[in-house]
């Protein structure tokens, strides 16, 4: 028996590409498994149930146990509503696996607040919705693993995702604290930086990159993050094409004023702020 087996693991966006095949992988580990999905389009229009559906019913036809849910994790009902999916078909609730986003690329001169916000309430909302919802019965239950999809754009930036890339790097700061609040209780907190061929990357991307990307490449160290027998925290990973990379913030060793510097003593210290040569893996100063 695989240490997944039994668990109930939420998905958000698991209707098609990356969070299907965390759903897959999951319930192949024994998981049970709720398939949140809008059944939107790739820019947050629309919705439908076919997608959510699909996925449930390969999961069952595999010999699994999965259940849909259509409820829109942008707004807080929408996320209560799903993790209330969960405990009304398997009783608990022990991952969230938040996956599900949208795209609406512009130019930073061009990004409209309307595209702004739209992205932000998927993404990273939506991240703070889901979790929010399913902390308290982690807590309760000593238990909890949470995995959020970040991107390599959130992490050092991409044209025309301003929007995009804020959210994601949003996602991080939120497993930072998730992972500091949650120890006591059992729970871990982590993000994964996907490269991989989907319907979000098909225009991002070259073909002849995205075809070195299948998504099946990802979802095992997704699985493995929400397992019990992973007690990593507060980390962020890079993972497509065959690589699995740790990223993390590094700091050097600064410079120290003793009195509050001229901006001109600033300027002539400012190679030795910056220099990288000696750093070690960063964390706060005032922790």
């Amino acid at each position: 028996m695989s240490d997944l087996d039994g668990r109930v693991i939420v998905i958000t966006g698991a209707g098609g590409g990356l969070g299907r095949e965390y759903a897959l992988s999951c319930a192949g580990e024994g998981a049970r498994i709720v398939v949140n999905d809008l059944g939107g389009n790739r820019d947050g229009t629309g919705s439908g149930s076919a997608m959510a559906d699909e996925v449930v019913a390969e999961i069952r036809g595999r010999g699994g146990d999965a259940v849909a849910n259509y409820d829109d994790i942008s707004d807080v009902s929408g996320a209560r509503s799903l993790i209330g999916t969960a405990l009304d078909r398997f009783g608990q609730v022990d991952g969230v696996i938040h996956n599900a986003g949208i795209l609406r690329d512009s130019s930073f001169a061009k990004l409209t607040p309307e595209n702004w916000d739209a992205v932000m309430r998927v993404h990273l909302y939506g991240g703070f919705n889901v979790t929010s919802a399913a902390w308290p019965h982690f807590r309760e239950q000593g238990f909890g693993r949470i995995v959020v999809a970040t991107s390599t754009s959130g992490l050092y930036g991409n044209f025309g995702q301003a929007n995009y890339g804020a959210a994601k790097a949003g996602l991080v700061g939120l497993i930072n604290t998730l992972a500091i609040e949650g120890a006591k209780s059992g729970i871990t907190a982590n993000a994964v930086a996907p490269l991989a061929a989907t319907r979000m990357t098909a225009d991002i991307a070259p073909a002849e990159v995205l075809e070195k990307l299948p998504p099946e490449f990802v979802a095992p160290v997704v699985t493995h993050l929400v397992n019990p027998v992973c007690t990593e925290t507060g980390s962020v990973f890079v993972v497509g094409g065959g690589l699995v990379q740790r990223v993390a913030l590094f700091q050097n060793k600064g410079v120290t004023f003793a009195e509050p510097p001229s901006a001109g003593e600033v300027a002539d210290r400012w190679p030795d702020i910056c220099d990288l040569t000696e750093t070690t893996i960063g964390s706060s100063p005032i922790a």
